[in-house]
């Protein structure tokens, strides 16, 4: 039986924070139409449940997102622990990237984060994807002289293979790996998630209900609206939701038996998996936000934790994550210096 636990977790040796945070990139693109008061009021009402990891980056609404995030906590700094991340670059209201982790342009652009949120220190600075014609060692180094100026706390890679990982920490320690993670994303189990167990790195999972998929929110393509991104990913197309969806017939079945919600299921899965893993589910609802936190409350039975395990093997989710466009600086091998 697993037990809840409200205890923080460990991001590094100097961030600790509640199990669950708060993936903000929703509130400014990529899910449809947002409303700015709407996210403040609910960044606030995370900071008053306790929450403390608030997640952004550069790239999501072309910077509208760090403002947002920084105005939300203005006056509320020290209360919050701020993610934001650099590395890829795009057009604005255009999916297509690049990916950019030389070591001027981390420079460059941790001042344009700074200028954005309102702040001075960043708490953990991510490269958010990797180029593979520029070594880790020049990114990181770049990374490391911030901590090193007091600019930022503490490091991050998202995406990042293990041998890239290894390579990372011989120059500066990583506090953290931000990767998919979820009952139907499971692939860091192979060796991501071994390496960061091996080197003491937390494992932040991002979409850790399958980008809205395992709440049960969405069963048909009517569900998805016209200007979100899902009508796009593999995982939601005709074929392949529909044979996802007897995954979640099963999700459902559980919750129902446990009295929770699939969410809730799904969430209390993950947190159960290692005491260094820390989901950051994305909400523009108050709703959502209490259904999730209800998560750290959940016990899953060994039985239970069996059964998900052999549900969502695999080779039972159809589809791929992303597009081959948004697998782009994925877990890529860098190029060695020199």
């Amino acid at each position: 039986m697993t037990s809840p636990s409200h205890s923080p977790r460990s991001l590094g040796d100097h961030l600790h924070v509640l199990p669950l945070g708060l993936g903000c990139m929703g509130m400014s693109e990529f899910y449809g139409a947002s409303d700015d008061r709407d996210a403040t009021r609910l960044i606030h009402e995370a900071l008053e449940r306790g929450v403390s990891l608030f997640d952004s980056a550069d790239t999501y609404g072309q910077g509208h997102n760090e403002q947002l995030l920084g105005k939300a906590l203005h006056g509320r700094r020290d209360s919050a622990v701020i993610a934001t991340k650099f590395g890829i670059v795009r057009r604005p209201g255009d999916y297509a990237r690049s990916i950019n982790t030389r070591p001027e342009y981390v420079r460059a652009a941790c001042e344009a984060s700074f200028a954005r949120l309102g702040i001075d220190t960043i708490d953990l600075y991510y490269a958010h994807r990797l180029d593979p014609e520029v070594p880790i060692e020049e990114t990181v180094g770049a990374m490391s002289e911030l901590v090193t100026q007091g600019k930022v706390r503490a490091l991050g890679l998202c995406e990042v293979s293990p041998a890239t990982l290894e390579r990372a920490a011989a120059v500066h320690p990583i506090a953290a790996v931000q990767s998919e993670y979820s009952l139907w994303s499971r692939g860091v189990e192979d060796s991501v998630l071994p390496a960061c167990q091996r080197l003491g790195v937390s494992l932040v999972a991002y979409s850790p209900l399958g980008r809205g998929f395992l709440s049960g929110q969405i069963r048909r393509r009517a569900d998805i609206s016209e200007t979100d991104f899902r009508r796009h990913a593999p995982r939601f197309s005709a074929p392949n939701l529909a044979r996802n969806i007897a995954l979640l017939d099963r999700l459902e079945g559980l919750a129902q038996q446990r009295g929770a919600t699939p969410a809730q299921v799904a969430l209390a899965w993950l947190l159960a998996q290692d005491d260094a893993i820390i989901p950051i589910p994305g909400t523009r609802k108050l709703k959502r936000l209490d259904e999730n936190l209800g998560a750290l409350s959940l016990s899953l039975s060994d039985a239970d934790l069996a059964s998900l395990n052999d549900w969502f093997h695999r080779e039972a989710v159809a589809g791929e994550r992303y597009t081959e466009e948004g697998m782009k600086g994925v877990e890529v091998e860098t190029r060695q210096p020199g």
